[in-house]
């Protein structure tokens, strides 16, 4: 059962190193990312999955222990999701991005509760295929927890990756209700294509969110919204 959740942002530049000097643009997001893993660290889980936006060739399962870089980004900073169990082999792939600002985040609050485990989640997934994996992550254990991360429109602004977009400001203030009320309905209802349109990586993994703590009753908190480099960013948690 999912006893609760934390929603992130996953922008390789809350990694102060890729950031560089424009790391202090992003001192409140990681911090209020850093606020929401301390919530999900006190609800004492059996099993902390980590789930985040991914191209297809990346979809699927991460074990504990998965390595992943920052080299693509031009810093040679390197992160591990969890501790591998004992009897485990050398992981098979590398964490795509998103899992990998997560192991980062985790490292910064040197998690040590449960075991932990990454899900990279295709960008372009049903809706219902996310609700559907996400029912079945809750049923994983007695106490899931849940670290959600994704982004949300990257057309807030002319300078913004998919530059402006009137439609981007109203989906993500209809996203950070959803995630800060703990709204299931409201998640499950977000429009999959419009968010293809407006490159909201964060819709996928948001809905599987949704599909994990539809029996769940827990209240929502928004930590931060805000747009940045005109992408949406937001951070809530769900206990």
């Amino acid at each position: 059962m999912l006893v609760a959740a934390a929603v992130c942002p996953c922008p390789p530049l809350l990694v102060p190193e890729v950031a560089a000097g424009a790391g202090p643009e992003l001192d409140a997001a990681r911090n209020a990312c850093l606020d929401a893993l301390a919530v999900l660290a006190a609800a004492q889980p059996e099993l902390l999955v980590v789930a985040g936006p991914t191209g297809p060739g990346e979809a699927g399962a991460y074990a504990a222990g998965s390595v992943g870089s920052f080299a693509g980004f031009g810093v040679g900073t390197t992160v591990r999701l969890g501790e591998p169990a004992a009897d485990a082999g050398a992981p098979e792939r590398p964490l795509p991005p998103s899992l990998a600002v997560a192991a980062w985040l985790l490292e910064r609050v040197r998690w040590q509760g449960a075991p932990v485990e990454g899900l990279g989640v295709e960008e372009t997934l049903p809706t219902e295929d996310c609700i559907a994996g996400g029912a079945g992550l809750s049923s994983r254990a007695e106490r899931v927890a849940l670290l959600v991360m994704g982004d949300g429109s990257a057309c807030r602004t002319v300078k913004a990756p998919g530059y402006l977009d009137e439609r981007a400001t109203g989906f993500d203030a209809a996203a950070a209700r959803a995630l800060g009320g703990a709204d299931v309905a409201a998640l499950g209802a977000l429009d999959a294509s419009l968010a293809y349109e407006l490159k909201a990586a964060g819709r996928a993994p948001w809905q599987v969110l949704a599909g994990a703590a539809r029996t769940a009753g827990l209240v929502g908190r928004l930590l931060y919204e805000d747009a940045p480099y005109g992408v949406g960013y937001t951070v809530a948690t769900w206990s």
